[in-house]
C-alpha cells in the first residue's frame, strides 16, 4: 500500500516539477515571439499615424501591455516556483540520512579503537553534562549515540554493512508525494489516488467537453456567433450593391448587444442629420424611408449610424460612451467581413459556385473601414479615383476631387519621384513635409501580380465533368524595397486597432456573377508557404511522370520564387458544360484601395466523349474540316455582356492571350490554329466510323 511522504520532501518537488514542465517552454516562446515579430513587421511611420498613438511606444503604452492579466499570472507562477526551489533547497539540509561513519567523521571500515576516540571526543563536545544546550543533547542522542551502538555492535554493523541498515534488510515501501494531512488516520492514500483518478481521467475531460461544446453551439471557429451566419445566409443575394452590403453586415448579432441609453439620443439624432446622404434610404420617398429607418432594432440603428461616422471621418459630435462603442463595431468588423465573404462565396449551384458581386462588395466595404473612406466615394462619377486618393495622408476631399481631374491613382503611382514632387506641390499645394508622408505611404502599398493555369491533372484537355486543377503564383512587390514575406500593417491612422493586411484570391466568370474557385491568401508563414509550394510542386511532377532530378530542380525553384515573396496557390474546381469561358482572376486586398489586380483567363471546354485522347492512351484518328467542330459547327466565341463594377476590365488593360493566360482544349483538326479567336486546338480526332 502507498504511504505518504513523512518527510515532506516529495510533495514541494512533485508541485514544483508539474508547474515547470509546462512554464519553463511557454515563457521561452513568449519571450521570443515578440523578436521573431519585432524583425517581420513594418508599418506607417507618417505624422497622422504618429499622432494617431497606434504604434508610438512611450512607457506608458509599454507598462499597459507588459502589465496584462496573462503576464501578471506567469509572473505569479514563476515568483513560487522560486519560493518552492529556495524551501526544497533548506528542507534537503535539514534531512539528514543515517549514515554512522560519517556521524563519527570517521571513514568506512574504522577500527574499534578509532570508533572509541570519536565518540569520547563527540561526547566532550555533546553530552548533556558538557553542554547544556538543548539542541546538542537531541544531537547527541539521535544521532551519535545511535551511530556508536551501530558500529559497537557486531550484528548491527554487520547489517549496516550489508544492507546499508543496522537493523538489517528492509521491506519495500513506496512513498507518494502527497503530505499527511490529506490521508486518513493510517497514513494510507487509496481513497485519494481513487479520487485523483476520476477526477483527472473522468470528471476534468467531462466538463472541459461539456464547455467546448457549449462554446461551439452557439461560437464558429472565429468568434463569430451561429445565428450571425444564418442572418448572413438568410440575407445575401446574387446582385448587392455596396449600400446593401452595409445593411446586410449591421445585422449581426453581436451588435445587437450594444447599449442603447437615454443619453445617447440627442448625439444620435445630430448624427443622424450629418450622415443621412450616406445611408441606404430612398431619396423619393424620404419621409416613409426615414421612418422605416427608425423602426429597426435600436441597436441596429446605433450600430449603422456609429459606422457612417467612422467612414465620413465625422467624430466630433461623439460622446465618450459612443466613442467607446464606436470602438467596439470596429474591433469587431474584420472577423465580421470575413464571415460575410465565405457566406458569399458558398456553393450556391449545382457546380458548387458562389456569388462574385456580394465578395467584392464585402471587399469594398473592408476596404472602406479600414481606411475611413465614405461609400459614396466609390461611385462611378467624374471624380471616379477619389477614395484611392482619400487613403493618402494630407488628402482632404478637396485635394482628391482636384488632383482627379489631372491624373489617375494609378498613373500617379508610377510617376517617378520628381514628376510627383511637382505634381503634389503645385496643384495640391503640399509642402516637402506632407510629401515625404504622401511618399511612406506609396512606397507601403503592394504591387501585387498573378499568374493563374488551369488544367486536368494528368491529361492534355479539359473535358466536361473533370476536376479542374487551379495553380495560381501571387507575388507581392513594395516601392521600399519590402517584399511579400514582410508583414504590413497598412496606413490606416482612422482605425484604432491593429489590421493586418489579407488578399483574396477569386477565379469568376465576370458574365455569369458566379465564383468558380476562391481562397484566402496568407503572405506571413513562410515556412508553411514553404511546405505547401514544395507538395504541391511534388504532385503535379509524379503526376507528369518526372524523373527525381526535374522533381528536385522545380522545388528548389518553387521554394526560391516563395522566399523571395510569392505564394502558391493549388485549389480545384469542377469542370462546366462544353463552352469557351472568359474568366477573371481577381486578387483582391481587404486593406488598401486600388491596389486590386486583375488578370484575364481563357479556358476551353471540351464535351465528354470516348473518342478524346488520353494521356498514354493510342487511338486511331480522323482528321476533320478545320472550319467544323465535332458538330459539323463553326466555333464562335461566346460574348457576355460586361460585368459594371470597381473591378471590371477596361479595354486597353486586358493582356495579350498567351500560354499562361489560357489552357489548352481538345482539337477538333490536327494542325488547327485560329489565329482570329486566339484559340489553340491540338488534340485528337474522332474515330474511323464514327
Amino acid at each position: 500500500m502507498a504511504a505518504s511522504d513523512e518527510t515532506g520532501a516529495l510533495f514541494p518537488i512533485f508541485i514544483l516539477a508539474t508547474i515547470a514542465l509546462p512554464l519553463v517552454p511557454y515563457t521561452i516562446l513568449k519571450l521570443f515571439r515578440p523578436a521573431s515579430k519585432k524583425t517581420r513587421s513594418i508599418h506607417c511611420d507618417c505624422s497622422d499615424c504618429f499622432r494617431s498613438g497606434k504604434y508610438r511606444k512611450s512607457i506608458s503604452s509599454q507598462t499597459s501591455n507588459f502589465l496584462t492579466c496573462h503576464n501578471l499570472m506567469i509572473i505569479m507562477l514563476w515568483f513560487f516556483m522560486g519560493i518552492l526551489v529556495f524551501y526544497i533547497k533548506n528542507m534537503s539540509r535539514e534531512i539528514q540520512v543515517f549514515e554512522p561513519f560519517g556521524i563519527l567523521g570517521l571513514v568506512p571500515g574504522a577500527s574499534d579503537s578509532q570508533i572509541k576516540k570519536a565518540y569520547r571526543r563527540l561526547s566532550i563536545q555533546y553530552h548533556p553534562d558538557k553542554n547544556p544546550d538543548p539542541d546538542a543533547h537531541k544531537y547527541f542522542v539521535e544521532y551519535i549515540s545511535k551511530a556508536y551502538q551501530a558500529l559497537t555492535d557486531p550484528i548491527s554493523r554487520e547489517n549496516f554493512e550489508k544492507y546499508g541498515h543496522p537493523d538489517g534488510r528492509q521491506g519495500f515501501q513506496i512513498g507518494i508525494a502527497l503530505p499527511q494531512f490529506l490521508l486518513n488516520n493510517n497514513g494510507e492514500s487509496g481513497g485519494i489516488l481513487l479520487l485523483s483518478i476520476v477526477g483527472v481521467v473522468i470528471l476534468l475531460p467531462l466538463v472541459m467537453a461539456v464547455v467546448y461544446l457549449a462554446r461551439s453551439s452557439k461560437y464558429t471557429g472565429n468568434y463569430v456567433k451561429r445565428e450571425t451566419l444564418v442572418t448572413y445566409f438568410q440575407s445575401m443575394k446574387l446582385s448587392l450593391s455596396l449600400r446593401k452590403v452595409v445593411d446586410i453586415f449591421i445585422e449581426a448579432e453581436e451588435y445587437k448587444s450594444l447599449p442603447v441609453r437615454r443619453t445617447d439620443e440627442d448625439p444620435i439624432q445630430k448624427l443622424f442629420t450629418i450622415v443621412r446622404n450616406e445611408l441606404s434610404l430612398d431619396q423619393k420617398n424620404g419621409k416613409q424611408e426615414e421612418a422605416k429607418f427608425w423602426k429597426q432594432h435600436p441597436a441596429v440603428i446605433k450600430t449603422a449610424l456609429l459606422l457612417q461616422a467612422h467612414l465620413t471621418r465625422e467624430k466630433t459630435v461623439l460622446t465618450p460612451d459612443l466613442q467607446c462603442d464606436l470602438n467596439f463595431v470596429l474591433q469587431l468588423a474584420p472577423r465580421l467581413l470575413e464571415e460575410l465573404m465565405k457566406m458569399a462565396l458558398i456553393p450556391r449551384n449545382a457546380m458548387g459556385h458562389g456569388w462574385l458581386r456580394p465578395a467584392t462588395g464585402v471587399i469594398e466595404l473592408s476596404q472602406c473601414i479600414v481606411q475611413a473612406v465614405r461609400l459614396s466615394a466609390r461611385r462611378v462619377s467624374s471624380t471616379d479615383g477619389i477614395a484611392s486618393f482619400l487613403q493618402l495622408p494630407h488628402f482632404s476631399e478637396a485635394v482628391a476631387e482636384k488632383l482627379a481631374r489631372k491624373v489617375g491613382f494609378q498613373e500617379l503611382q508610377g510617376m517617378s519621384l520628381k514628376e510627383r514632387l511637382e505634381l503634389l506641390s503645385e496643384v495640391a499645394g503640399f509642402s516637402a513635409a506632407e510629401i515625404q508622408d504622401v511618399e511612406k505611404v506609396l512606397g507601403l502599398m503592394p504591387c501585387p501580380t498573378v499568374e493563374v493555369t488551369c488544367e486536368t491533372e494528368g491529361e492534355e484537355c479539359i473535358q466536361e465533368g473533370d476536376i479542374v486543377t487551379v495553380q495560381a503564383w501571387v507575388t507581392l512587390k513594395r516601392a521600399n524595397g519590402a517584399n511579400g514575406l514582410i508583414k504590413a500593417v497598412p496606413h490606416a491612422p482612422s482605425y484604432p486597432f491593429h489590421k493586418e493586411e489579407n488578399f483574396w484570391l477569386l477565379l469568376a466568370d465576370a458574365n455569369a456573377k458566379n465564383v468558380w474557385f476562391s481562397q484566402k491568401v496568407n503572405f506571413m508563414d513562410e515556412a508553411a508557404a514553404v511546405i505547401a509550394a514544395s507538395q504541391a510542386v511534388r504532385e503535379k511532377m509524379e503526376v507528369l511522370g518526372a524523373a527525381g532530378d526535374e522533381t528536385g530542380a522545380a522545388v528548389i525553384e518553387a521554394v526560391d520564387r516563395v522566399r523571395s515573396g510569392s505564394r502558391v496557390i493549388m485549389g480545384k474546381f469542377l469542370a462546366p458544360a462544353e463552352g469557351n469561358y472568359n474568366l477573371t482572376c481577381y486578387l483582391l486586398c481587404d486593406s488598401w484601395i486600388g491596389c486590386d489586380k486583375t488578370t484575364s483567363l481563357k479556358v476551353k471546354v471540351s464535351k465528354r466523349s470516348r473518342s478524346m485522347t488520353r494521356r498514354g492512351q493510342v487511338m486511331e484518328e480522323e482528321p476533320i474540316p478545320e472550319d467544323l467542330s465535332e458538330d459539323g459547327e463553326e466555333i464562335e466565341e461566346e460574348k457576355g455582356e460586361d460585368y459594371e463594377s470597381e473591378y471590371s476590365e477596361d479595354e486597353d488593360e486586358k493582356p495579350n492571350t498567351s500560354k499562361k493566360n489560357f489552357v489548352k482544349g481538345p482539337a477538333v483538326g490536327k494542325g488547327r490554329e485560329d489565329k482570329k479567336k486566339g484559340w489553340s486546338n491540338k488534340g485528337p480526332a474522332r474515330k474511323k466510323g464514327r
